[in-house]
């Protein structure tokens, strides 16, 4: 599958083009074009703002103007904030991000044009491309340059991205439980409890067992965290206390 190329069309400051190229880095996209960029190129205040991009400036190639920027591409959409008067249908990002990957599946080349951070993109640019992709904002429609790359690039990421929408993170320390560690926890626990007259009445026993189980295992403990329980349950039936400091 290709990935769309990213048109920046007459951008005006170097920070901003770097923060477009890491922002591309991020998320998956790595065909960064130039039209006719203000000043030298290469730029050294891009490089500094690209960071770990630095290849995708390297690789950036430059065109003189937006037509053959976009000559060798099959779809092309164009990002503006504003009514520009001409009659064209108006994407969100998701929603384009949708559509070019049903269009890169098939093979065909995309790309998505930014304007310059002055005054965007021209009616005449505008009408090269085959819609418009608009990011919804609450009071203040302005986006920077380098903020929109980012947010149309993490939604071409988003639309093909497996990650879980919730997980918890255990570095080689705080390793997760095996069956057996959590065994031993229980076992610990209820037997104390069990000593200290807390599972009590008898026939609610079970009942109180499970419940303390499921607790425990909605807490997701750590290896590290099962230890401490047990240490605590260790302090508590030996008659252990805080030293109060005075």
């Amino acid at each position: 599958m290709t990935v769309p190329a990213v048109v920046l069309s007459h951008p005006q400051l170097g920070e901003n083009i770097g923060a477009a190229a890491r922002a591309m880095k991020n998320f998956g996209l790595r065909d960064l074009r130039l039209v006719n960029p203000r000043g030298a190129w290469p730029n050294s205040k891009a490089q500094a703002m690209a960071v770990g991009a630095a290849d995708l400036l390297e690789g950036a190639r430059l065109f003189a103007d937006l037509k053959s920027g976009i000559g060798d591409l099959n779809l092309v959409y164009a990002t503006t904030a504003r009514e520009r008067g001409v009659t064209k249908e108006v994407l969100t990002p998701k929603e384009a991000v949708r559509r070019l990957r049903l269009a890169s599946a098939r093979g065909a080349t995309c790309g998505i044009v930014f304007g310059n951070e002055r005054a965007g993109l021209e009616n005449d640019e505008i009408s090269l491309a085959d819609a418009v992709v608009t990011i919804p904002t609450s009071d203040f429609s302005s986006i920077n340059l380098g903020q929109a790359v980012l947010l149309v690039a993490y939604e071409w990421f988003l639309s093909a991205d497996q990650t879980p929408a919730a997980r918890i993170e255990h570095g080689p320390v705080h390793r997760m439980p095996t069956r057996t560690e959590l065994f031993q926890l229980f076992e610990h626990l209820e037997r104390e409890l069990l000593e200290s007259g807390f599972l009590f009445p008898p026939d609610k026993r079970g009942a109180m067992i499970r419940a303390i189980r499921a607790s425990v295992h909605r807490a997701r403990l750590t290896y590290q965290e099962v230890q401490t329980l047990r240490g605590m349950i260790v302090a508590l039936s030996k008659g252990k206390h805080r030293v109060t400091r005075t």
